[in-house]
């Protein structure tokens, strides 16, 4: 009986931890903190520089908290009719894009994961062919002049619609997470597969649409090199193409900044504080979204995997 108590006893209290075992968790727990300041820290820097001096960043004197705080970066900024046209345009082809991407892989990853369509296999292996095999950068131009899509916005959102490494993710959930049961009884109350993919697949995949959107969403932003090869009208260029040219140039405003004069010397004096600015203000929308579906991107960052 007083045997009985004393394991009874153990087992209520746990395990011991033993001081190997609290050495390790004390060395993962400085090196997790060690990795999570360095990745960080860059970003902090970037937020105080945007508002610092740029005498004071340039000569390194600004590390752990801002000095000679001004604000004229941002309000160059946001006077730049540039930054504004950007912003348009690059919040339409984000979400028109995204919308569109949505639209032709999602449905293509549900009838490409049903096996009784019997040429799935070989769309599929057509699909994969174009990520290994390309026509390389001036065909493709040649191609994107010849439809008329050059210096257009469609360039932007037709071209680019399937990602095939993000329809092979959705096949794959579709057809691991999706059971055949769940189909055959819809099909038995009259279910046809538009209204199973609309009422039924759609509605269980709100992870893997989430995270696919995300990268769609996160690709559409930083998209430049699209706008750099196909685009020559300014009234046209996304927001990085105007961070780009602000990033590797000081001239900054078409009638002052690094032209001389009082007012050139001025903006160049707050140059580099422009640029961070205009780092802060390209990324923040992204950081702003990215909260509200983090329960869906960690539940459906496995997608895809192999599941045992």
């Amino acid at each position: 009986m007083e045997l009985a108590r004393t394991r009874a006893g153990k087992a209520l209290s746990g395990p011991r931890t033993g001081g190997k075992d609290l050495v390790f968790k004390v060395v993962l727990g400085f090196i997790c903190t060690v990795i999570f300041l360095l990745i960080v820290y860059p970003l902090y820097f970037i937020v105080i520089a945007s508002f610092s001096d740029s005498t004071l960043v340039s000569t390194g004197k600004v590390l752990f908290y801002p000095k000679g705080i001004s604000f004229f970066g941002y309000q160059e900024i946001f006077k730049d009719a540039r930054i504004w046209t950007g912003y348009r345009n690059t919040v339409f082809y984000t979400l028109f894009g995204t919308l569109v991407n949505m639209v032709f892989t999602m449905p293509a990853a549900y009838v490409l994961s049903r096996r009784e369509f019997r040429a799935r296999r070989v769309i599929m292996f057509l699909f994969v062919v174009t990520m290994f095999f390309n026509g390389g950068l001036i065909p493709t131009y040649l191609l994107m002049k010849d439809l008329h899509m050059t210096n257009t916005i469609w360039v932007f959102i037709l071209p680019f619609c399937v990602n095939v490494f993000y329809l092979i993710i959705a096949r794959t959930f579709f057809e691991n997470s999706l059971p055949q049961e769940l189909h055959e009884a819809a099909v038995i109350d009259g279910c046809s597969h538009f209204t199973f993919f609309f009422k039924v697949a759609l509605p269980l995949s709100k992870a893997l649409i989430s995270v696919i959107g995300l990268y769609y969403l996160v690709g559409h932003w930083n998209d430049f090199f699209t706008a750099l090869i196909y685009i020559r009208d300014n009234e046209l260029q996304p927001l990085q193409i105007i961070l780009r040219d602000i990033l590797l140039s000081n001239q900054v405003f078409a009638g002052g900044a690094g032209t001389g004069g009082d007012g050139g010397g001025y903006a160049q004096r707050y140059a580099d504080q422009i640029k961070y600015g205009v780092i802060i203000v390209s990324t923040l929308p992204i950081l702003i979204i990215y909260p509200f579906i983090q329960k869906y991107f960690e539940k459906g960052v496995m997608i895809g995997s192999i599941k045992g």
